[in-house]
């Protein structure tokens, strides 16, 4: 008889402490909000004992009349961590943030039931149940986003993200008759041994690859994401909880076969590339600190599906554990961050490269990353491309530090600390990148060899994101050149692309119930 894996009994303890809070729905129900804390601790320990029972059984996998339900293997056991972990730290947030508000109660119901749905989506073993898990988050975010029924920046936000989620579960849902259809299978462990694609299962990866996009809020339908602030604040964390990177979880997961196809692979690529550059773009300009947080997510996002196109598939999975604590943690504390700013001493005057001093420090940075890719190389075996030309796409970003160290009148304190950042980072970059490796590495399908496709995205991702980080270096030498004013209110404005949306759905009619 297979062993039972622990991990599968969290969703089931969720969902039982949330209903006796879906009764009570109204403001302070007692001792309930401390039962959804102690249960969302509850499911973080069984995903800890998870932890320790695939250490000492190995893989295993819960079935159901033949069909494989839950798994429990690394990928599974990181996400449901991250998820468990982000869940308690959220409803812990939530008990004061929401104490004495209308129907705080149905808002722990709402919360403990979205954590439960994430867990059964990341350790889905058969495409049904994945596709369930999508379904089920979906409806439960949209409450969650209606928790102020009353605010037409919130319908207009839950309108735009129903459209594009349940656009995003009926391609997923296509995708799944099509590979039940050409491979006879929808377990996800066969579908990821398939030794090919035939002409239909090309369809179905593409309409993964969709899916994907659409769950990531990829451009150009990431409006949503944006608005998220028209809900409490612990909605904008839990959505770091697996929710906004499940599209990440999906391509993950099926990663072995999502490789087969270079064509999804490519697509991924220029979608995540232009996301992630636009998201960042327009974050520069925003004042207020939670839609500035958003719209990174949105850059963070597409910079994950790269990844994935690039086949880097364990430093993916890193990133989405990395930027899901990070953020949630940023959204959770930004009241305080913003007191902390505003009580801090002012700096003095900025030091403003020139056009000399950001072409020295790119050209440091680089010498810099090729200096510790060498060495790292010369220890531990070759690198793909794919990998060098991703930590030189983050290399680039550290780039802006540097200039500001070589500009003719910064002090050599701020040169010295500036040189020492690049050069941490690129050590950082490559430790991280073996140690993802080591983790995940055997569990994910290999860095696909690259060819003439690859090696032409490898080199435009590369260019294009120097050539916006050397522009931004350069930002201070142009900031109040009339056209850029111009060019900033646009961009503040996403290029209108929300709006257009907007348009499209009849959100500007949005107003509240009566």
């Amino acid at each position: 008889m297979t062993s039972l894996p622990l991990l599968s009994l969290a969703p089931l303890v969720l969902l039982a402490a949330a209903v006796p809070l879906a009764l009570r729905p109204g403001r302070r129900p007692g001792r309930l909000p401390t039962w959804a804390e102690a249960a969302s601790l509850v499911a973080l320990s069984l995903s800890l004992a998870g932890l320790a029972q695939l250490w000492l059984a190995g893989p295993l996998t819960l079935t159901l009349v033949g069909l494989p339900l839950l798994r429990l293997d690394a990928i599974s056991v990181t996400m449901a961590l991250l998820v468990a972990f982000v869940g308690w730290v959220v409803t812990r947030y939530a008990r004061r943030y929401l104490d004495g508000e209308a129907r705080e109660g149905r808002f722990h119901a709402l919360t403990l039931a979205a954590i439960a749905c994430v867990l059964v989506l990341v350790q889905a073993a058969s495409l049904p149940l994945l596709v369930l898990g999508f379904l089920a988050t979906g409806l439960i975010l949209r409450q969650l986003l209606l928790f102020y029924p009353d605010r037409p920046e919130a319908l207009r936000a839950a309108a735009k993200f129903t459209r594009v989620w349940i656009a995003g579960d009926l391609a997923l849902v296509a995708a799944a008759v099509l590979l039940w259809h050409s491979l006879g299978t929808v377990q996800i462990a066969a579908l990821n041994a398939a030794p090919s694609l035939p002409p239909l299962a090309q369809l179905a990866v593409a309409l993964l690859v969709l899916a994907a996009a659409l769950k990531t809020a990829a451009f150009p339908l990431h409006g949503w994401l944006t608005e998220v602030m028209e809900a409490p604040t612990p909605v904008s964390a839990l959505l770091h909880a697996g929710i906004i990177n499940s599209g990440g979880v999906l391509l993950i997961t099926l990663s072995g076969l999502v490789q087969h196809s270079a064509g999804a692979m490519a697509a991924l690529v220029v979608i995540g590339g232009l996301t992630a550059l636009f998201g960042a773009l327009v974050m520069l300009t925003q004042s207020a600190v939670k839609t500035a947080l958003a719209w990174s997510t949105v850059a963070q996002m597409g910079f994950m599906l790269l990844q994935c196109g690039l086949g880097l598939w364990a430093l993916a999975l890193l990133h989405i554990v990395a930027h899901s604590l990070y953020k949630a943690h940023a959204f959770l504390s930004s009241g305080g961050a913003v007191r902390e700013v505003n009580g801090a001493r002012k700096p003095g005057p900025v030091a403003v490269p020139g056009l000399a001093a950001v072409a020295r420090s790119f050209t440091l940075a680089l010498v810099l990353y090729t200096a510790v890719a060498a060495g790292f190389t010369a220890l531990l075996g070759e690198k793909s491309p794919q990998a060098l030309a991703l930590g030189a796409m983050l290399i680039f970003g550290v780039s802006y530090l540097i200039a500001q160290g070589l500009a003719d009148t910064a002090p050599g304190a701020l040169t010295r600390r500036t040189v020492t950042a690049s050069l941490t980072a690129a050590l950082a970059y490559f430790s991280f990148q073996v140690l993802a490796q080591i983790v995940w590495g055997p569990s994910l399908p290999a860095v696909p060899v690259a060819g003439p496709l690859e090696w032409a995205l490898i080199v435009l991702a590369v260019l294009s994101f120097g050539l916006v980080a050397f522009a931004q270096a350069l930002f201070p030498l142009w900031a109040h050149h009339p056209s850029t004013a111009g060019l900033r209110v646009h961009l503040a404005n996403g290029l209108y692309l929300n709006a257009l949306l907007d348009r499209m759905i009849g959100g500007f009619r949005a107003a509240p119930k009566s």
